[in-house]
């Protein structure tokens, strides 16, 4: 009896938990993204990210890419977004897709999550104008 409380306890903890919190933080970033925050954005990128928009693509820092996020958002102003797959790499790196709607324009948005010790950050961002 003992035991498969012990295996459901580490079943929860060593799976459920992990997959809730990397659905966390895609949910937190797509919510500052629909907010056109690059502000708030910067509190998940990585130290250095890479940025794609609209086909030029540049590694950055941290600071850097708040300000060329936040000048996209001026350009493009989220009407809607709204995540269209999200999941893991082979090697368990997490990533999703969405769509970013902003006026007539629509954007196929790529992000990818690394984890730094025990934190997830925005490691790879990419705008795509469909």
């Amino acid at each position: 009896m003992r035991s498969k409380f012990f295996l459901a306890i580490v079943f929860f903890f060593g799976v459920l938990i992990p997959v809730y919190a990397q659905s966390d933080v895609i949910n937190q970033v797509k919510e500052t993204i629909k907010a056109g925050s690059a502000k708030e954005l910067s509190r998940y990128l990585n130290s250095n990210v890479d940025v794609t928009l609209e086909g030029n693509v540049q590694s950055y820092s941290k600071a850097q890419a708040e300000f060329v996020l936040r000048d996209f958002f001026k350009q493009h102003p989220p009407n809607e977004v709204n995540i269209i797959h999200q999941g893991s790499s082979k090697g368990g790196q997490p990533f999703a897709i969405l769509q970013y709607k902003s006026g007539t324009d629509t954007f196929r948005l790529f992000m990818k999550i690394k984890s730094s010790g025990n934190v997830q950050l925005l490691d790879d961002i990419r705008f795509t104008k469909e």
